[in-house]
């Protein structure tokens, strides 16, 4: 651990940045998902701090209350959570035990250690939601192959997730053989197995709770996956029968409300012809509510600040009849600026957001969000220019690999 004396801060410290009586947030972590909290925070006129890991992390570059630090650190939490009114998360990875330790010194962190866990590890969280009558594929925690067979029963492919520590399809294999889940097994991490689900596609719900219990959720998405990663979100999910949505919003909502989530919750579904089966939890800013930045009266990085801070909560209704965002991701090279030209000059109706971060093949660097009116709503024609925006930026031609 580092002693909070010596944490080292980023070239633009924590300043004063509102009037007396103005709240000041705490956001650990310094991903897109804080610099894009960090606009909003702008507009509520808050202030608004991160802890980052280093000043060249996407938050850090534009937010001048930026702390450099270690999210593993109780020292460095510590140090960063005071003066500040609210601690709250980009990522679900700091250790609950030194947020319970916190919320003992009389820090809000929001959402509580008691509920975040319930993100951090997902065993925890399909014992709970299954207690609660919630349908989720079905599971059991193994440790051996013999278990993991005894869970296939002969039928194959089996899921397998680490029960912390994944995400973005980081720590899930899909294992078509005894011998596939053997070399998971042999990475030594808790896991438990899943059923395979047949699903017919993926949709998301993201929903707001505030401490004193005001909720609101936004339009149910679709969510189209590719190598576990999430590339396109069509907003709201098309031909969704009224009643399976209004069921999808009523869970989102009742698990905030079960696990006293206070902040925004991402619940991400498989909808199958039997119903909708909770897949996994996230209680942050989440991809799948991006589009609301253009789509919706109020964005999700707005009112997770409302939420975190007990304001009233902002409307979730859409500002658009569809909204459709696709994700930027890196391609062979980094000379993306020089293709907005192409992209902003052949759809102008196209909104670019980028992240500062380096260029890498497959990462998330930014994503583009296209809105239809009155005259453009049909999905497909929407979520047709997202992709060839999204594509021109990460190859250079709108039809890439």
């Amino acid at each position: 651990m580092t002693d909070s004396a010596d944490v080292p801060v980023s070239p633009h410290p924590p300043v004063a940045t509102t009037g007396p009586g103005w709240p000041v947030v705490a956001m650990v972590g310094g991903g897109q998902l804080a610099r894009m909290t960090a606009q909003a925070a702008i507009g509520l006129g808050v202030g608004f701090r991160v802890l980052a890991g280093s000043a060249a992390d996407s938050a850090a570059q534009v937010t001048a209350g930026t702390r450099l630090g270690d999210y593993r650190s109780l020292e460095d939490l510590r140090a960063f959570a005071a003066g500040c009114d609210v601690l709250t998360f980009d990522h679900e990875h700091v250790p609950g035990e030194h947020l319970a330790a916190l919320e003992r010194e009389g820090v809000a962190v929001r959402p509580s250690a008691a509920a975040l866990r319930f993100t951090q590890d997902k065993l925890a969280m399909r014992e709970r939601l299954t207690g609660l009558g919630i349908a989720c594929p079905r599971f059991a925690p193994v440790t051996t192959i013999a278990e993991v067979a005894e869970f296939a029963a002969g039928d194959w492919p089996v899921v397998l997730k680490a029960v912390s520590g994944g995400y973005d399809g980081r720590g899930v294999w899909v294992c078509g053989s005894a011998a596939e889940a053997d070399a998971v097994l042999a990475h030594g991490l808790a896991l438990i197995a899943e059923e395979y689900v047949a699903f017919e596609r993926e949709l998301a719900v993201l929903a707001a709770r505030s401490p004193h219990g005001q909720g609101a959720v936004y339009p149910v998405v679709e969510t189209v996956q590719r190598d576990g990663i999430c590339r396109e979100v069509i907003a709201p999910a098309p031909g969704l029968a009224p009643g399976r949505s209004a069921h999808a919003a009523e869970l989102a909502l009742r698990i905030a409300a079960e696990l006293g989530v206070t902040g925004l919750l991402a619940v991400e579904m498989f909808q199958t012809r039997a119903g909708l089966l909770v897949n996994e939890l996230a209680m942050r800013p989440h991809n799948c509510g991006h589009w609301t930045i253009e789509g919706a009266r109020t964005s999700q990085f707005e009112q997770h600040l409302r939420a975190v801070l007990d304001l009233p909560l902002g409307s979730p209704a859409p500002a658009a009849p569809v909204t459709v965002m696709a994700n930027v991701l890196g391609g062979d090279d980094d000379d993306v600026y020089d293709r907005y030209i192409h992209v902003m000059a052949g759809d102008p109706a196209v909104k670019v957001h980028m992240y500062g971060k380096p260029v890498r093949p497959g990462r998330k660097i930014g994503h583009v969000t296209v809105i239809g009116d009155r005259d453009h709503r049909v999905p497909g024609e929407l979520a047709d220019r997202a992709r060839r925006a999204a594509s021109y930026l990460r190859w250079g031609k709108e039809d890439g690999p």
